[in-house]
């Protein structure tokens, strides 16, 4: 389970801080503090990986030597209480490897803090604690003055910038940090998420921890962090004691997100909340023995699966809202006069489909709850549209909700249904106010983002005041945020009317591509769309970013009356997308004199003509989180804005600031979209659901862009576009009896209804009508037949053994060498004997094994200690790179740039020996190329990532011989080679 930390602290002379000092500390290096005249000297210190000074365009080259930037900011502050630097500290997810950690740190502070005038000291380490497992983490020290150049060209600090330290700039970067960090997990295809909210806001009973890695928690009180340490060991042994003494709260925080758990999310979590060996064993005892716990079984992984008796106690209340709601007799609306409306491709007088009289009898009859299973652009807003007036003709008060902002405005837009967030909603039954009704009709609409325990307490509540309910969703498109897959669970058991005909697009050929989005056949929609030229790639992802952009240009040129929104996965590439948008409009004269304003997201400039979007629901500008418009008016204090819905908003930026630049947008923000045409640049974090959704926003026609440095090809791209990430439910593991039997030999107890209640959602599962089931078939995760699991656990066991024994004889020939000794006899015979037991386990185990020990040379202490298990994961990474030329290429892209790094900050400290010997492995790499024509066709796409001119037409590796390789960053420990 991935860790969530971001913290922000300032370096001040006030309390007796030196930004020298800091600087050595974090870089491992020896620094000479002028103001001090005494040298700062942490050479010593291990666990440092990657380190390097980042500058602003306006920043003076010289700033790249750490010890000159550190002083003359010491120089610069005259004050003895002055604040010298800020120092944003992350956590790194320790499922990346280290060049992955330093990527993920690195594209984050440029963008963050360089591009926006700091100067960034970035310091990636990767320490490994008492335990054997990485904590890696990133100090960052940035500077927090202006740089200004004076009339003789010279660049300067000028006055400090004080938002750089406001309170909102600081969630914000802990906002962004996290988005960052699940991007790159889901493009990794790594299961893992963080949350960057506070405990206390997501519900968790435990105490807020800062991040400590291993080496500085093994100086004990010698280093600069001493106090820190020792707060941070506080808070975690406070909080393993409150998890020992009541481990429901371990429970809660982890099915927070996810309904079901492994053993492995349980240590993780384990760790991070308990003080030592003795706690930690003491925490992980403690949630096992709990009767809050419960086993599911095995995944279809083989691994055990759990979850918390709250968690199942949730999903039966569920059960039991619907099962109450299903039964209530609710009034019957004749609605077969109602055959027109307008549907959500904005066609009026619409005459409804087959599907859509029958979803509208079904919705409309007398039952109190109603569900309406529809595939994207199949006409739902005309439906509902027409609902509403039948309702509202019998005297009943129609009311909407939705997950976000502009769902529910979109849910507004298209069926004139009244409708604000579920959140919302919440709040005022809170206060009293807004209280459901008999007479009410609640119509909740992308449905299927709800979490298990929203949805059960938004039904629950209906239940009780006698409301009826209609669910509205596709358990297609994207999945809840929170634990659970409720609207799947409610349609499961209780069916659904069905709508499958496809009305948004108007091509035959483009609805039938949509209806292989929506049945999980992506790869056949894709090649619909490549048939027609509609799928573009080029060799990078800028290039593919260019090429959106040109055709977006000519498509908004030649259809200017016409609807269209650029989408893609990540925050980043909105940014690009949309300064590319605004330059092309500002060439085409499109957009008047510029206005700078200071948004939320930082400086921006609006135009008249402009798109924008906002950003938060603001009830008093009836605006929603993701409301589009353009900018009528302009003003560094205020903006007017013509919302997409033909209002005219105007505000003054002091009290609304958050909006930005509205041509592109994420796949997230297009939930409930439609627009004549959409352009999407695909990037490796996209899945079968996010593809769904941008893939069928449009009317007219969609453009997908790709790079080939994301895709090798089609295939590849389809691939990823066709990831099932669908969330569970507890319920999927257990067809009642196992979680029954485990409870009850616990004392749970659970009541008689509860029990029928789950023995009738596995008989309903089983009765639904096959239709009911066939079209959204969820994540159903089955056991290994017994036969085969004993047989693959004991290969694992075979292999996990065969590694220690291997890393003990390889560590007792180490520690000779290290010592100086002869390497005896016997020891030789035992690594030999070891490595062809190995072998035993496959052809080239012994090999990919020992590739993984020279890259992370820590593994071989961890596996001869008994801790075998990262060095087989590192050794199946060896077998995938192995095997996958692709992936061989990314290596080598990696290793390449870590020695151009290391050779630069060689030459740049005058060590010509260190620079020879990293200049011969550089050498070594390039004529290796030699032997692996593959990774040498791959590598020609990637010229510019090699520092090689795009024009070359020699070999690669003639072009990579002749490279000075004068990079200014460092990088420690990365490993080298294939």
């Amino acid at each position: 389970m991935a860790i969530f930390h971001l913290s922000v602290k300032v370096i001040s002379r006030a309390a007796g801080r030196s930004a020298v000092a800091a600087a050595a500390y974090r870089s491992a290096e020896r620094l000479h503090d002028e103001r001090l005249d005494r040298a700062h000297d942490f050479a010593n210190k291990s666990g440092v990986v990657h380190s390097e000074v980042l500058l602003p365009e306006s920043a003076p080259e010289e700033w790249h030597d750490r010890q000159r930037l550190w002083n003359d900011v010491e120089a610069f502050e005259k004050r003895k209480d002055a604040q010298l630097a800020r120092e944003v500290e992350f956590a790194i997810p320790r499922e990346l490897n280290q060049q992955q950690g330093v990527e993920l740190a690195r594209d984050f502070v440029q963008p963050e803090f360089v591009d926006r005038g700091m100067v960034a000291d970035l310091n990636v380490h990767w320490d490994i604690g008492a335990d054997g497992l990485a904590k890696p983490h990133a100090h960052v020290m940035l500077t927090m003055r202006e740089i200004v150049v004076g009339e003789d060209g010279e660049a300067t600090f000028g006055a400090k910038v004080r938002e750089w330290n406001a309170t909102a700039e600081v969630e914000r970067w802990r906002e962004r940090w996290a988005d960052h960090v699940n991007t790159r997990l889901a493009e990794l295809d790594i299961d893992a998420r963080v949350d960057h909210r506070s405990l206390d806001a997501q519900g968790i009973a435990l105490e807020p921890q800062d991040k400590i890695g291993g080496a500085a928690s093994r100086m004990d009180g010698r280093g600069l962090e001493a106090e820190r340490i020792e707060q941070h060991r506080e808070i975690a042994a406070r909080n393993g004691e409150r998890i020992i003494a009541n481990p429901s709260i371990a429970l809660d925080a982890i099915t927070h997100g996810r309904a079901t758990f492994t053993n492995r999310d349980l240590a993780m979590f384990a760790h991070r909340h308990s003080d030592g060996r003795e706690q930690f064993d003491a925490v992980m005892q403690s949630v096992k023995a709990s009767p809050e716990l419960i086993e599911l079984g095995k995944d279809g992984r083989g691994e055990d699966r759990f979850t918390s008796r709250e968690m199942v106690e949730t999903e039966q209340r569920l059960q039991r809202a619907a099962d109450k709601l299903v039964a209530l007799n609710h009034a019957n609306v004749p609605a077969t006069s109602h055959q027109g409306g307008l549907d959500a491709a904005g066609t009026a007088g619409l005459v409804l489909g087959r599907e859509q009289q029958a979803a509208l009898a079904h919705i409309t009859r007398d039952r109190g709850l109603a569900i309406v299973l529809g595939y994207a652009g199949t006409g739902k807003s005309a439906l509902l549209g027409v609902a509403r007036e039948a309702w509202e003709s019998a005297g009943l008060n129609v009311r909407g909700a939705a997950l976000s902002g502009i769902a529910a405005e979109g849910l507004e837009n298209g069926s004139g249904i009244g409708s604000r967030t579920i959140a919302s909603l919440e709040h005022g039954w809170s206060q009293g106010r807004d209280l459901l009704t008999s007479r009410d009709v609640l119509v909740i609409d992308e449905a299927g983002m709800v979490g298990t325990r929203q949805m059960e307490r938004v039904l629950s509540y209906a239940a009780d005041a006698g409301t009826k309910v209609v669910l509205v969703g596709d358990p297609q498109q994207l999945q809840a945020i929170e634990a659970g897959a409720a609207f799947r669970a409610i349609h499961e058991r209780h069916g659904a009317a069905e709508i499958t005909e496809v009305r948004r697009q108007q091509e035959s050929w483009q609805q039938q591509a949509t209806r292989e989005l929506a049945t999980g056949r992506a790869g056949d929609a894709i090649h619909a769309y490549a048939d027609r030229d509609m799928v573009h790639a080029a060799d990078t992802r800028a290039a593919a970013r260019d090429d959106l952009i040109e055709r977006w240009d000519s498509d908004r040129q030649a259809r200017p009356g016409d609807t269209r929104i650029i989408l893609t996965h990540t925050n980043d590439e909105v940014r690009a997308l949309n300064e590319a948008a605004r330059d092309r409009m500002r060439a085409a004269g499109d957009l008047s004199e510029d206005v700078a304003v200071k948004a939320e997201r930082g400086e921006r400039a609006f135009a008249v003509g402009d798109r924008i979007i906002f950003l938060r629901n603001e009830r008093s500008l009836e605006v929603k989180n993701g409301t589009l418009g353009t900018v009528e008016h302009a003003g560094s204090a205020a903006l007017t804005v013509r919302t997409d819905d033909g209002r005219s908003v105007a505000f003054d930026l002091k009290d609304y600031a958050n909006v930005d630049h509205g041509y592109a947008a994420t796949i997230h923000k297009a939930q409930g979209m439609t627009v004549d045409r959409a352009h999407l640049l695909a990037t490796p974090g996209m899945d079968g659901h996010s593809a769904y959704v941008a893939l069928s926003r449009h009317r007219t026609g969609v453009d997908l862009h790709y790079g080939r440095d994301d895709f090798k090809d089609q295939s590849k791209l389809v691939r990823t576009l066709s990831r099932e990430r669908a969330k569970d439910m507890a319920q999927d593991y257990a067809k009642a009896d196992p979680v029954r039997s485990y409870a009850e030999r616990r004392g749970i107890g659970f009541r008689d209804h509860a029990r029928d209640a789950l023995s009738r959602a596995s008989d309903v599962a089983r009765q639904v009508p096959a239709r009911a089931r066939s079209v959204f078939a969820g994540f159903k995760p089955t056991a290994k037949r017994a036969s085969v699991e004993p047989l693959e656990a004991s290969r694992t066991n075979d292999t996990r053994r065969a590694v220690e024994r291997y890393a003990r004889a390889l560590a007792d020939i180490e520690r000779m060498r290290a010592k100086d000794l002869p390497v005896l006899r016997h020891q030789q015979d035992a690594l030999a004997r070891a490595g062809d037991a190995l072998a035993a386990t496959g052809a080239h185990t012994r090999a990919d094994l020992a590739s993984a020990f020279a890259r992370e040379p820590e593994l071989v202490q961890q596996a001869a200690q008994g801790n075998a298990e990262p060095a087989v994961r590192a050794m199946h990474r060896e077998t995938e790179i192995r095997i996958d030329p692709a992936k061989r290429a990314d290596r080598f892209v990696g290793d390449w740039q870590a020695l151009q790094q290391q050779r630069s900050r060689a030459l740049s400290r005058g060590e010509q020996r260190a620079a020879g010997r990293l200049a011969g492995e550089m050498g070594a790499m390039a004529k290796s190329l030699e032997r692996d024509a593959q990774v040498e066709s791959i590598l020609r796409t990637r010229k510019s990532a090699l520092g090689i001119d795009a024009r070359s037409i020699r070999p690669i590796g003639q072009d990579l011989a002749e490279i000075a390789g004068l990079g200014r960053g460092r990088t420690r420990g990365l490993g080298i080679g294939m």
